[in-house]
């Protein structure tokens, strides 16, 4: 037997005997390595004579190729029965009987849009739907974005693949498009809200990709300012559960509603709890306005007649600052103890007789 057999024996004696990966990984760098036994044959051609090198060569060469063959063979195993042993291990029998009373928890985006939606519809607002999938004039330019308004951009806004005629569908960036379309479909008066999801490109601790949002809208022969700074103010009482709660709004600039603002409530914080409606510090919940004349325009009401307001607010950010959640990312990750520790009961509905969260 040569020294190369000899060697290649040893090898795959050791391959064959690796037991986990990473035991085979130890067994691919004494082999193959820089300082492996087959690559520092290797370097000895260099050194032969041609007749030698001729015949070294692709003795070599098929040695180092057979071993690496034969340790990504033994990977694809190992790798294989790690997936078999963890299937084996999560399984679930799913044809067990139900138990009396449901273990799942009612995640708290779920919970935050159920309250919500109690909140408004003791006010009278009825709730709104409307596709994820939108075009360009539900989206934008109904919504009195200018042609150049970089929310258009792609940083910004999931487009699709530009049809024939040139046109491009979005992913909807808010819930707003739903206002034009209720605006479109039915005669004043209205009074909506509008849960659910929407998509743009940003991701942090604070941003997802997507997230769930729930819109007003208001449309009227006479509404005003103070109607909507009412309507907000009740809400924030309702939704934080306090008796008082400071509010104000402040001016800011949307292309949809004309004047505009962003309000505010009244916080402290105190260790790493947020306590609302008392304290000197201010936090931004939401943006709102009176609905831009451009905006009935374009839904084929009369401005001189009608008047509305809108607001818009982020459902998961609600839902942290209610629940003490830390990371918004955590709402997407799929952990059941995750849920267990913050999830709701499923028989325990928001209302406001006895308390949305209680």
């Amino acid at each position: 037997m040569s020294d190369i057999e000899k060697l290649e024996n040893d090898l795959v004696v050791r391959i064959d005997a690796a037991s986990t990966e990473a035991a085979l990984e130890e067994v691919r760098v004494a082999a193959l390595g820089k300082k492996g036994v087959v690559s520092e044959r290797m370097k000895t051609l260099g050194k032969m004579s041609p007749e030698e090198r001729k015949e070294m060569g692709p003795a070599l060469n098929g040695l180092k190729t057979r071993i690496a063959e034969a340790i990504d063979a033994k990977k694809a195993m190992l790798e294989e029965a790690a997936l078999d042993a963890r299937l084996a291990l999560e399984r679930v029998d799913v044809t067990l009987p139900a138990t009396a009373l449901p273990k799942g928890k009612i995640h708290p985006v779920s919970q935050a849009f159920e309250e919500i939606a109690a909140i408004f519809s003791a006010m009278g607002f009825d709730i709104a739907e409307g596709p994820d999938i939108e075009d360009d004039f539900h989206n934008f330019t109904a919504l009195n974005f200018p042609p150049d308004h970089p929310a258009r951009e792609m940083h910004d806004t999931f487009f699709f693949e530009p049809k024939e005629d040139g046109s491009r569908q979005v992913l909807r960036t808010h819930t707003s498009p739903v206002q034009i379309r209720t605006m479109m479909s039915q005669k004043p008066p209205i009074r909506i809200i509008i849960p659910g999801r929407t998509f743009r490109c940003d991701s942090d601790q604070t941003h997802t990709p997507m997230f769930h949002q729930v819109e007003g809208l208001v449309i009227d022969r006479e509404t005003h300012m103070g109607h909507l700074k009412g309507t907000l103010e009740a809400f924030a009482k309702a939704f934080f559960e306090v008796d008082n709660v400071g509010t104000r709004f402040r001016p800011h600039f949307f292309p949809f509603t004309e004047p505009s603002a962003e309000m505010d409530i009244q916080y402290e914080r105190v260790g790493e709890e947020v306590r609302f409606g008392q304290g000197s510090d201010w936090m931004e919940i939401l943006g709102c306005g009176m609905v831009h004349p451009n905006v009935l325009k374009n839904c084929g009401l009369d401005p001189d007649e009608y008047q509305g307001f809108a607001f818009g607010m982020g459902v998961d950010r609600l839902a942290m600052l209610k629940y003490g959640i830390p990371d918004l990312r955590d709402f997407f990750a799929a952990d059941a103890r995750w849920l267990e520790h913050y999830g709701f009961d499923p028989l325990d509905q928001p209302n406001l007789a006895t308390g949305l969260s209680r």
